[in-house]
């Protein structure tokens, strides 16, 4: 039976990059996929695209391609990624220069583009799903509006002889779907193997997570070789069945529970995993270990896909100023307790406006809060205070009080950190297909 290797070579925008050089040169694999966008992430890359039209895409694109370009050509790996961002046109333009100076002659590259759909979002003035206030409350506030695309217009870019596909939002398993349906000829409505392929593309989206990262818990989970943790590759029959492992000799581990842990992850609906080109149930799924670092997944299922199409919405909504102190020592939280009661009342003293604050003592109350944390006094302790405001002036005079508690506050304060940034917050609506509008553009080196 016909199988296809892929291999996850990033989870996110800042992620390693020598595991997916070690994948491309030692893994066999046909597909090498980067997924590295978050919600933020894109909104984030609009601002920067606005700035400077040639910019937008990941910063890390130039990096990644110089590394495993010439690898993959030379073994013909082919490379999917939504490295693209808010600009995957100068992004294969960007890679488009990285292989003539590799002397790479004659790759084809694929832009997909239709993600960016903020006019059409206006226009129809959809809904936030979160508040139910239509898109027109954010006037003079709106950076962004990108549409989960599906698998369609990435596979018809591998149909036409594309070896690096470009995109930009995408929804993250169809990266791995698309290569799938290309090389095995599923149809778009083939919703049982369209189901498992976006199981397996789920399973490797976040890449080292399934290999024992965000996974390790010493003592309890153990996982050897972290500093140098191998990324996934899933071996997929022409059902959808796969198999998940790594690298021989790398770092990390491949097991049951590493790949159930990962399958669960970010989930709602376990039966309705609602994507772009199905609605994935992954309460049929198995999983069983065959060897060391080798897990068989099966059995998942999928009915007809939703009738619209999921967009990020990116808008800005204020600032954000911090500072950070610290204090050591016998008294440290007393110190650092006193320490916030003096920002406060400055804040009120001078005048400071915001919309929320937030005081904490990082190592004491920061994430579980006073109550959970009580009876516990360590010895040395961080505080912060962040706040909302409505301009850069305030933001900014949040991070100088907590600084002049250098000479101003509790003894022996140190460490100081601070900052004032614009705050890209994010929405979602929901946008009928048919205002979604995709196409692929070709280039070659």
């Amino acid at each position: 039976m016909k199988t296809v290797r892929l291999g996850g070579g990033a989870g996110y925008s800042g992620d390693r990059i020598e595991p997916a050089l070690e994948l491309a040169q030692k893994a066999d694999i046909g597909y090498l996929v980067f997924e590295c966008l978050a919600e933020r992430t894109i909104a984030i890359a609009q601002q920067a695209r606005r700035q400077n039209p040639a910019l937008g895409y990941d910063p890390l694109l130039a990096e990644r391609m110089e590394a495993v370009l010439r690898p993959c050509v030379e073994r013909g790996v082919r490379i999917v990624t939504n490295m693209g961002a808010a600009n995957p046109f100068a992004a294969a333009e960007k890679v488009r220069e990285i292989a003539r100076s590799l002397g790479l002659r004659g790759l084809r590259i694929a832009a997909v583009s239709g993600d960016d759909v903020l006019e059409a979002v206006q226009r129809a003035n959809c809904a936030l799903i979160d508040t139910g206030e239509p898109v027109s409350a954010l006037a003079g506030r709106l950076v962004s509006a990108n549409a989960y695309l599906g698998a369609q217009p990435l596979v018809e870019a591998l149909a036409g002889g594309a070896q690096v596909v470009i995109t930009g939002r995408v929804a993250d398993p169809a990266l791995f779907l698309a290569p799938l349906v290309h090389e095995f000829g599923w149809a778009m409505d083939d919703w049982a193997r369209l189901g498992r392929g976006t199981v397996v593309g789920h399973l490797l989206e976040c890449a080292g997570q399934i290999t024992g990262g965000y996974f390790a818990d010493p003592g309890y989970k153990d996982v050897a070789g972290l500093a140098r943790l191998g990324f996934p590759i899933a071996e997929v029959d022409s059902e959808g069945g796969a198999v998940i492992t790594k690298v021989a000799g790398s770092g990390g581990r491949v097991s049951a529970a590493t790949c159930k842990e990962q399958l669960l992850y970010e989930i709602d609906d376990p039966a309705r995993y609602l994507q772009p080109d199905v609605t994935a149930d992954f309460t049929r799924v198995r999983i069983t270990e065959i060897g060391p670092d080798r897990v068989r997944v099966e059995g998942g299922a999928g009915s007809p896909r939703p009738p619209t199409l999921k967009a990020s919405v990116g808008y800005l909504d204020g600032w954000i100023g911090e500072g950070q102190i610290s204090y050591a020592g016998d008294g440290a939280v007393q110190r650092g307790r006193l320490a916030i009661e003096i920002v406060r009342e400055r804040l009120a003293l001078t005048g400071v406006k915001f919309r929320e604050i937030r005081c904490e003592l990082i190592g004491v109350d920061a994430i579980h809060g006073p109550r959970l944390s009580a009876g516990f006094e360590p010895y040395e302790v961080r505080v912060r205070v962040a706040a909302r405001t409505d301009d850069l002036r305030n933001a900014i005079r949040i991070g100088n009080e907590v600084e002049a508690l250098y000479t101003n506050g509790p003894a022996c304060g140190g460490g100081v950190a601070k900052s004032a940034k614009e705050i890209v917050a994010m929405g979602s609506v929901l946008l009928p297909r048919e205002l979604v509008k995709t196409a692929v553009n070709f280039l070659e080196s």
